[in-house]
């Protein structure tokens, strides 16, 4: 049986992960808090997905979801869907990492996580707890498998970071210029999926981008393009995130600083290689537009 942490979250790539598990006929655990989006986990109980309760800031629930578990797989984070008591260091740090220890008391075999591109490298806590949670995978005894996924278009490209296509409007951090392979959160699930099992990802970490590298205003051009639509563009220089970053009154407004000061010095991957050892067709931006446009 698979345990995915995660699958109730926003972005929708721990949900995805168990789609396809169920499709494949797999048994699946999704940890769930009470909290969790009633809809988000209805529809994963509709598939067959086993729900059960439990916060990474509580280890006797992780624990507990851990019990007769052959693969843990994490996409959690509180970036994106922070509650009430959720920090960068007790949920991606310190929760993550009971996680790592409550698989390893459980005799459970493999733990697939997903972190993010090894170019976000400046200093601040949630690249910090990710870090640190890659070490603490690679000391386990566990069959670890690391996702190194860049900018995900269901993020960066959504009305969560700014980019509003609903109403041709688009935040862009820098200047706009350095190019970033965006990558679907689909296509990371895709990939996570093939993973597991595999013997070519056991104890692997893989750099994960999309198919092109565009900029920002790349992307901004390619939306205007599908929709008719020209944007509105606001503009947030590197000085001011830098400033944001120095002001910041806690770990996770210094956090989405530092995320998108990285975003605005850009990322690119060349996933060649990793095509060749995992062939997929990988999502563009026109495709994601596409799809959120129609």
């Amino acid at each position: 049986m698979y345990l995915v942490i995660g699958a109730t979250g926003p972005v929708g790539m721990g949900a995805e992960i168990c789609r396809q598990l169920r499709a494949a006929g797999k048994a699946v655990r999704a940890l769930a808090r009470t909290t969790a989006h009633a809809e988000r986990a209805a529809s994963l109980a509709r598939i067959g997905v086993e729900l059960i309760s439990g916060d990474l800031k509580d280890t006797r629930s992780i624990r507990e979801a851990c019990r007769g578990i052959d693969a843990v797989i994490s996409t959690a984070s509180m970036m994106v869907s922070s509650q009430q008591g959720d920090t960068v260091e007790n949920v991606d740090g310190a929760g993550q990492q009971a996680l790592v220890d409550a698989a390893e008391a459980a005799g459970v075999d493999a733990f697939l996580y997903v972190s993010f591109s090894s170019h976000i490298d400046r200093d601040f806590p949630f690249r910090n707890a990710k870090r640190a949670m890659e070490e603490r995978l690679k000391q386990s005894r566990l069959n670890y498998t690391i996702l190194r996924p860049t900018f995900l278009m269901e993020v960066w490209l959504s009305p969560i970071a700014g980019f509003d296509f609903g109403n041709a409007r688009a935040r862009i951090y820098g200047r706009g210029h350095n190019m970033i392979t965006w990558v679907s959160q689909l296509d990371v699930a895709r990939f996570a999926v093939r993973c597991l099992g595999n013997s070519l990802a056991r104890n692997a970490t893989f750099e994960l981008g999309g198919p092109e590298a565009l900029s920002p205003l790349d992307a901004v051009r390619v939306f205007e393009e599908i929709g008719g639509r020209q944007f509105q563009l606001e503009f947030v220089s590197e000085e001011q995130l830098e400033r944001q970053q120095e002001n910041a009154q806690d770990s996770l407004q210094r956090s989405l600083a530092g995320l998108c000061r990285c975003y605005s010095a850009g990322d690119v991957i060349d996933m060649t290689a990793t095509l060749k050892t995992f062939p997929m067709t990988l999502t563009s931006v026109r495709d994601y537009a596409h799809s959120v446009l129609r």
